[in-house]
């Protein structure tokens, strides 16, 4: 999931720095085309199916215009991204614009980051500034929290939004154990919604959907990009307090690397955020997810589908 909070502790940070070279999916072994030559741009994504993708998505546009790319993939939240980012270990990560504000630096939705996607940009372009490393423009794509119920228990009981679970008499969330501390997920239902619910700790996707499908917990939340959202044997609900802000995809670049690079690197990565959409990234992730094609190929498809 996309929110998780700024540092806490200082032995996350240590093991960060420590481990940081041993995760994630290694470098390419794919020799960069006309090579412009240089330090190779160290590429990291977060430790789910989207952002791995986007990761891929980005490196592979980068390939295929000359520039070395090293990918450290699946890494984890932010807690270990985000002090590897500021110190130039990592270069590049596809990030995403409300959750980054919110949870990245611990700021208030709906009082410090913008009220759209464009005004979000620069209240987080901001924030990054003085860790050296800035943002490229916004994807239309979005990929934020969604929950989602089954189906037959909505048409049964009426719900249509998050507020409407107020009508059961016991709500369970499952999620990952950052979940019951975030504000767009657990903590925004008890403190935002004052909804009389319970939390169940469920670390990896599958078996959360699992638990949902079984009657054992009521709600989970799913990524927007998921196929399960639209799938006839759920319903999404309607975040009407809007604890979820916008999560429009953004590339965020450590600064050396944008002025070393020049425009032609801008432009390049700009060119593919312009065509991801929100639909685009559903697709990429059923691909993978449900169909079980390797993230690197579906990107490496996508682009060359794209002319990119």
């Amino acid at each position: 999931m996309r929110w998780t909070r700024n540092v806490r502790v200082v032995a996350v940070l240590a093991a960060a720095a420590l481990g940081l070279t041993a995760c994630g999916g290694g470098s390419s072994d794919q020799p960069a085309a006309q090579s412009k030559g240089g330090a190779p741009i160290v590429v990291a994504s977060f430790n789910f199916t989207d952002s791995q993708i986007l990761a891929e998505v980005y490196a592979h546009a980068l390939e295929a215009k000359g520039y070395p790319v090293t990918r450290k993939l699946n890494l984890g939240s932010r807690e270990l991204i985000y002090p590897a980012l500021k110190s130039g270990e990592l270069q590049f990560v596809p990030e995403y614009q409300g959750a980054a504000i919110t949870t990245g630096f611990g700021k208030d939705a709906g009082k410090d980051a913008g009220k759209d996607a464009a005004a979000e940009h620069e209240q987080l372009a901001k924030l990054f500034e003085p860790s050296g490393v800035g943002l490229l423009n916004y994807a239309p794509a979005e990929d934020k929290n969604t929950y989602i119920v089954k189906a037959d228990l909505a048409k049964e009981k009426g719900l249509t939004s998050i507020s409407d679970l107020k009508k059961l008499d016991k709500v369970i969330v499952a999620g990952p154990p950052e979940c019951e501390k975030r504000l767009p997920c657990f903590l925004g239902f008890k403190d935002v919604y004052k909804l009389n619910a319970t939390f169940q700790a469920v670390q990896a996707a599958g078996p959360r959907v699992e638990q949902l499908k079984s009657g054992a917990v009521t709600v989970i939340p799913v990524d927007s990009v998921s196929p399960l959202v639209g799938d006839p044997g759920y319903v999404a609900l309607k975040d009407d307090l809007a604890i979820v802000p916008t999560e429009n995809v953004v590339p965020a670049v450590n600064k050396k690397v944008l002025d070393e690079r020049g425009a032609d690197f801008a432009a390049a990565i700009n060119a593919v955020s312009a065509k991801l959409t929100t639909e685009v990234m559903r697709d990429l992730n059923k691909r993978v997810d449900a169909d079980g094609e390797p993230a690197a190929d579906v990107a490496k498809d996508w682009l060359s589908k794209q002319g990119l």
